[in-house]
């Protein structure tokens, strides 16, 4: 199982390395930087829909992903009652989210974008609900290349309006919206039919027995999925409460220059919980030994997370000028914290996942929801005072809490024991990574071969303490 998750996870991630960074500095920043306090604009109201998404999806996905993966017969069985489910949890999604824009501050341009996000978000759940049949069923290499789809015809779509010279108006925020409306329905068309296929065409059907009891046993998933999106997204919609809307847009602008590069690194560290989720089922349905994928999943997300924030820290305003973002003293410093944020996200990206595979999510939800009460309380204590800044500082302190007591509640649960030597080793390359950071800012050369030099220099202490094992 080692084995099949490296070699998985070195696929999926030589695919996001070709779309992911053209996407992220090619057309990401263009449009952030041409559009300025309209994506500010945009960001919020993608947080708007976000809190509220889970309507769309109610659990159901990673509840599909667990049973999937451990029973694959079920597949014909749940699929034409789930996608009737799906499309009737989107009515509701749709109806709720625009009754709620009575009470905000919209004007007509913000409900027509929030019209297409509604609409994205739905196509992107549906095809998190048909890609965790396609991972359930073991599918890896598939679901691999269906995961940068969506990126690779956003590219195409956005570089044809950004520079094709189809029209002679202004790149505008709604053409970004529309591009990204094109690529999620043309992947979820190619997800759905592979489904399909594999599901040997049922007959779509509406049953209100099998409706009640799914969402009765994904109701825990669906509580989880609702805590984590509220400590990870409630941020920027506390912005616009506490401001007047022209003041929270520039703010939530700012805040997206530091959670640009933040949020591209997570979609990395998504990868491994997209391959860990079946396959910590499936070994937990067959009662395999789990402490040794463990190991080795943690040190190879946690080792490059280590490395990255550190560096980040050394040359946030060297990133931030690269990215060509205005306001760059207020973008490193919030870049640099919510990086260090990063480190508690991948704890959470590996226990977390553990605990879903393992069905524990009874303390799932309780450390989330501590936790939402953590962000909340920091929030509005700390935005009004040090504004986006607060607001990374906040999200600091949650998603370390967070990581943290998953990996206590893990190692209880599953009996870790301490590893006193590996402790040494992780605490002496942790020292080794600052002292490389605070060395190479000494030396008078081109900051970009600096910054390589260090990350190159770390990556070469961690194989020295054979935290990676190459082998």
């Amino acid at each position: 199982m080692k084995r099949k998750f490296v070699t998985n996870l070195v696929l999926i991630i030589l695919l996001n390395l070709l779309i992911k960074p053209l996407w992220i500095f090619g057309i990401d920043r263009e449009v952030q930087i041409i559009t300025g306090t309209d994506f500010g604009m945009y960001v919020t109201l993608l947080n708007f829909s976000f809190i509220l998404n889970i309507l769309l999806d109610l659990g159901i996905t990673n509840f599909n992903n667990r049973n999937i993966s451990q029973n694959h017969q079920l597949l014909r069985k749940y699929f034409a009652n789930i996608v009737m489910l799906k499309f009737l949890l989107a009515a509701v999604y749709a109806i709720i989210t625009f009754a709620v824009t009575i009470f905000m501050d919209f004007d007509d341009q913000m409900i027509h974008i929030l019209i297409f996000l509604v609409l994205n978000q739905f196509l992107t759940s549906f095809t998190l609900y048909l890609r965790s049949n396609i991972a359930g069923m073991q599918m890896h290499t598939v679901n691999s290349v269906v995961s940068i789809l969506d990126r690779a015809l956003m590219i195409i779509f956005c570089a044809v309006l950004l520079w094709g010279n189809v029209t002679d108006q202004a790149f505008k925020i709604e053409w970004f919206v529309y591009a990204q409306t094109a690529a999620y329905l043309v992947t979820m068309l190619i997800c759905f039919s592979i489904v399909l296929r594999k599901s040997r065409f049922p007959k779509f059907k509406f049953d209100k027995l099998f409706f009640l009891v799914v969402l009765r046993q994904s109701l825990p998933y669906a509580i989880l999925v609702l805590l984590m999106s509220a400590y990870t997204r409630l941020d920027l919609i506390l912005m616009g409460l506490l401001f007047p809307p022209e003041e929270s847009n520039a703010m939530a602008s700012i805040y997206y220059h530091g959670f640009r590069l933040f949020d591209a690194a997570y979609q990395f560290a998504l990868l491994f919980a997209v391959l860990l989720l079946p396959m910590f089922a499936k070994m937990i349905s067959d009662r395999k030994y789990i402490h040794e994928l463990i190991r080795l999943s943690s040190l190879l997300l946690f080792i490059p997370s280590i490395i990255l924030a550190v560096a980040s820290m050394f040359y946030q305003k060297e990133i931030m000028i690269l990215m060509e973002y205005k306001e760059i003293e207020s973008s490193a410093v919030i870049f640099s914290v919510l990086m260090f944020a990063f480190l508690g996200m991948a704890g959470t990206i590996i226990y977390g996942t553990l605990l879903t595979a393992n069905g524990s999510l009874r303390e799932l939800n309780i450390t989330s929801a501590i936790a939402v009460a953590i962000n909340v309380t920091l929030n509005l204590i700390l935005i009004p005072k040090y504004l986006a800044l607060g607001a990374a500082i906040s999200a600091l302190l949650t998603q370390c809490f967070v990581g943290f007591s998953q990996y206590l509640i893990v190692s209880q649960k599953f009996k870790f024991r301490p590893n006193l030597n590996l402790t040494f080793k992780i605490a002496v390359f942790i020292a080794g990574v600052f002292g490389l950071g605070w060395g190479s800012v000494q030396i008078n050369a081109d900051w970009g071969f600096k910054f390589l030099g260090m990350i190159a220099a770390s990556v070469i202490l961690a194989l020295a303490l054979n935290l990676i094992n190459l082998r």
